[in-house]
């Protein structure tokens, strides 16, 4: 308790925080869970009637002004994406004008594939981008036993073959190379946008063309009332991955954009952690720290409510209308064996 005191002190911008701090040092998670509900976000700053991008884009229909109970843009003028900003139907007549093909990757490697594979991918047939083309990418070190899921026609599903590592948390950092490499070899040719998930979610509510930009981020369910002095960010200054603020903790589970803003976004992660590798370092939470470094240097352009990736064991939030993707119930020490 004093080395908490200690903190207040030494941080007097979080002084209006302070009798929350107190509860969250007595009290255990139950209690952290409500009391951040409580925080108020950010809220939008700009004026009624202002447009985010120049012209006609369909992003300029997002209403900013339908939730005073949350944040709908960032400082950047980024969207925020939440429930009652956006018409379904129009975006999604936009995109099919368009005609355009979004890549989803997912890695399913060891159990992951036996226990969460076919759970996202018969989600995802449901809820994932329907109407649209869809090609889903599985990086596997088993081929043979990926899930055989009915499809919608125009979506596909193919297989890749990786490499299995023996610690999980080389799989999740160096599938930002397998994913730069593949949309340089294959997704480029086939497909305008990408997102990235991890398997170990289900889609549970619409997860449309609404999510898509140019550069997709997910603000994390766990951090999007906490005030920023909590984000885990890694501050070792030794790591590639160091950075001393963020202006939002961002989840590794869901990222995305254009096939070239996500190749970039992917290359550069890798070449750091390979940076850190080199000089015998490991970023604080892995491939997230370095995306968080990543959003940090280069705004995302969109940004996607926890909605689109809800974390049930929080419980109750007034704030969530709907739930899209959910975490689906960890097995931790299963699943890393």
């Amino acid at each position: 308790m004093d080395c908490f005191v200690r903190f207040l002190r030494k941080r007097k911008k979080v002084l209006l925080f302070s009798p929350v701090l107190v509860l969250v040092a007595l009290y255990g998670p139950l209690s952290v869970r409500y009391i951040e509900g409580l925080i108020p976000m950010e809220k939008c700053q700009l004026p009624p009637g202002s447009q985010l991008r120049p012209g006609n884009h369909v992003d300029n229909s997002l209403d900013l002004w339908s939730r005073t109970d949350v944040q709908t843009c960032t400082y950047w003028r980024a969207p925020v994406i939440w429930d009652g900003m956006f018409n379904p139907q129009h975006y999604d007549e936009v995109y099919r004008r368009q005609n355009v093909s979004i890549a989803l990757t997912v890695f399913a490697v060891g159990r992951y594939l036996d226990i969460y594979l076919e759970k996202f991918l018969s989600s995802a047939e449901q809820h994932f981008m329907v109407g649209q083309r869809v090609i889903y990418y599985v990086f596997t070190d088993d081929p043979d036993r990926v899930p055989q899921v009915k499809l919608s026609a125009g979506r596909s599903v193919t297989v890749i073959k990786v490499l299995r590592h023996s610690r999980w948390q080389d799989i999740s950092m160096l599938r930002m190379k397998t994913i730069a490499d593949t949309i340089d070899s294959l997704i480029r040719h086939q497909a305008q946008y990408v997102f990235c998930l991890d398997v170990d979610q289900e889609f549970v509510g619409r997860f449309g063309t609404e999510a898509l930009g140019d550069l997709v981020a997910l603000f994390h369910s766990y951090y999007y009332h906490k005030p920023k002095f909590f984000y885990t960010l890694d501050h070792n200054p030794k790591s590639a991955a160091y950075v001393e603020q963020g202006d939002m903790y961002y989840h590794a589970a869901v990222f995305g954009g254009t096939w070239q803003q996500v190749k970039t976004l992917t290359q550069s992660c890798y070449w750091a952690i390979m940076q850190d590798k080199n000089n015998q370092v490991e970023a604080l939470w892995h491939d997230e720290s370095h995306l968080n470094k990543y959003f940090w240097l280069h705004k995302p352009t969109k940004v996607l409510s926890p909605e689109y990736c809800w974390a049930s064991a929080i419980g109750y939030r007034s704030d969530i209308h709907v739930v899209r993707l959910v975490w689906a119930e960890k097995q931790y020490s299963f699943v890393r064996q």
